[in-house]
């Protein structure tokens, strides 16, 4: 049985395949309101007291699309007609 990640919730791992400087030390997925997600982390010193802290970024794995006829409605304009 394969996988099925809970929603509102994630998972990071390791980034061993690593090739430069600003590939994510971190990898992996999440699901948040049923859309999934990947996550890249990078680990972050503060300069000040030297503490580590994890940066996130995170991409719909399927990009959302507006279908014609279905974007969001405009607010704050009259309607003239």
């Amino acid at each position: 049985m394969a996988f099925e990640q809970n929603d509102n919730s994630g998972s990071l791992f390791k980034n061993n395949r690593k090739e430069k400087e600003n590939h994510p030390d971190f990898t992996g997925s999440a699901k948040i309101k049923g859309v999934d997600y990947w996550l890249s982390g990078w680990t972050k010193t503060r300069e000040a007291n030297g503490e580590k802290w994890i940066s996130l970024a995170l991409k719909p794995k399927e990009e959302q699309q507006v279908w014609p006829g279905t974007a969001a409605p405009r607010t704050g304009g009259a309607n003239k007609g």
